[in-house]
């Protein structure tokens, strides 16, 4: 089962968490069968919202909520259950200072 986990944290805080300590995180999930993909993101100011209503297209700087703690990545995983999937997100670095919501994935039905 796919799980999207949503690394959330304070952007300032966040640079505290070394690269490769994530990085190793990921060689950790590669090994365990669990690894799908990853990325981190750029900060909040580097963003945009884009909104569509009725036809007319809206871009505005930023994210779309004012919050203490940014998106700052995601990993998207495969775990038998939620269960696992929890057990796997509570590794991911930056969990100690920030959040992580793990999601189950949605498949689209054509």
């Amino acid at each position: 089962m796919k799980f999207v986990c949503l690394v959330y944290g304070e952007e300032s805080r966040m640079r505290t968490v070394p690269d490769a300590e994530c990085m190793a995180n990921g060689l950790a999930l590669q090994a365990g069968g669990h690894y799908l993909a990853a990325e981190a993101l750029q900060p909040v100011k580097d963003a945009v919202t884009v909104r569509v209503r009725e036809g007319a297209v809206t871009v505005i700087d930023g994210p779309f909520a004012e919050t203490k703690e940014q998106l700052a990545g995601f990993y998207l995983i495969d775990a038998r259950d939620l269960d696992q999937a929890v057990e796997l997100a509570s590794r991911i670095p930056p969990a100690r200072i920030g959040s992580i919501e793990v999601r189950p994935v949605r498949e689209l039905q054509p």
